[in-house]
């Protein structure tokens, strides 16, 4: 198969890479583009570990061609922020030790940016549905409902 160069912006910069036509977004993103917090896990779509944003909706980059992003707008774990200035969910995240061994939270992250960004207000029960597509071994998930409610309620205070 011949290989197509793929346009995007990811992260709020126009990048671009080849891809042959049945190359997964997230080998993509992770070999050709370098972004390695997009984990791969059941490569079924079933675990969540692969979730980016993909225009503004969560989307799992294990289901998706990279020749199908192309001149897409996608957000990775590593656009959400840096360690010295963290989103809110990743500063709430860091404050109710929200994770544990790390390889599902780039997921749950870019899930829940999606979640908060289309529902400010969520209830707890909406934060557990959304947050059922995406499995952790670790934490047990409480603490994961917490900071997604804690970041909410931090996101609309700072809008107000």
């Amino acid at each position: 198969m011949t290989p197509r160069t793929v346009k995007l912006r990811v992260n709020g910069e126009a990048r671009e890479g080849q891809a042959e036509p049945r190359l997964l977004l997230a080998d993509f993103l992770r070999h050709e583009l370098h972004l390695t917090g997009t984990h791969v896990g059941c490569e079924h779509g079933v675990c969540g570990a692969c979730t980016v944003i993909v225009d503004g909706r969560a989307m799992r980059s294990c289901l998706m061609f990279a020749v199908q992003a192309e001149g897409t707008e996608i957000t990775t774990v590593e656009g959400l922020g840096t360690p010295e200035n963290l989103s809110p969910l990743q500063d709430a995240f860091h404050r109710h030790h929200a994770l544990q061994c790390g390889f599902c939270t780039a997921g749950i992250l870019t899930t829940m940016t999606a979640l908060l960004k289309e529902e400010p207000d969520p209830t707890p029960d909406r934060v557990r549905e959304v947050l059922s597509g995406n499995l952790c071994r670790c934490t047990g998930y409480i603490p994961i409902v917490d900071a997604v409610l804690d970041a909410a309620e931090k996101i609309r205070a700072a809008k107000a």
